[in-house]
């Protein structure tokens, strides 16, 4: 059975251990909105998304359990997608890109179950007052946590400013606005999903016709088991 799922579950365990492992390393070292700048098109910039991929938020408390219980049916039927693809005998690069996708929203689940009651928002010191003052600061594990499991922060840190520039004058609605390619800040786990789209549809006609070939195949099975009348 593991040979059967192996291009899953290798494909969802190595992008759950890559997403956890640089979110758990950004939490318990950058203090939140730190801007470490590698490059000028590559930025570290760890914030805090409360909704959806590529820090969009949605619909305050609400709209964040809607979709955690959305991004929970998802995965689970991802998990019976990918099985059905498997049993179908679907192309392996298509049952790669579906495995990255679920391992994608796994991810930010993950995000928003745990780190709520794992974590605390982060403290620093005041001398002033000789206390600690909360929401501020590195993220510690605490017992006491910040949120309800399914309320906790999708960890994003991933800011590639690409392009830099400025809509001419004669484009519409946007003329003379300055533009910025690539904005929204983003995790390995909504890279993980943005690859398996791109994947799919660039290799589409190929995993098309792999589909396509299987059915004629079955056919030809079915009828020469058929017997004769």
């Amino acid at each position: 059975m593991i040979k059967t799922y192996k291009i899953p579950l290798i494909t969802i365990l190595s992008v759950l251990f890559v997403d956890q492992f640089i979110k758990i390393y950004i939490k318990l070292n950058f203090p939140l909105g730190e801007v470490t700048k590698i490059a000028d098109w590559c930025i570290i910039h760890f914030t805090e998304n409360p909704g959806m991929a590529f820090g969009f938020e949605f619909g305050g408390e609400i709209g964040k359990l809607t979709l955690s219980i959305f991004r929970i049916l998802a995965c689970i039927a991802g998990i019976l997608y990918i099985r059905y693809l498997i049993k179908t005998k679907e192309n392996a690069g298509f049952v790669f890109s579906v495995s990255l996708i679920l391992a994608g929203a796994m991810g930010n689940i993950l995000d928003s179950a745990f780190y709520g009651l794992i974590f605390d928002k982060g403290t620093t010191f005041n001398p002033e007052f000789n206390e600690y003052l909360p929401y501020d600061g590195i993220a510690q594990f605490s017992g006491k946590g910040y949120a309800k499991s399914m309320y906790g922060c999708v960890v994003d840190m991933f800011y590639f400013p690409i392009v830099d520039g400025r809509f001419p004058s004669w484009f519409p609605i946007w003329g003379g606005e300055d533009f910025q390619f690539f904005r929204p800040i983003f995790n390995f786990a909504d890279a993980a999903i943005s690859g398996g789209v791109i994947i799919i549809i660039i290799f589409q006609k190929k995993f098309s016709r792999k589909q396509q070939i299987h059915n004629e195949e079955e056919v030809i099975i079915n009828k020469e088991e058929t017997p004769l009348p």
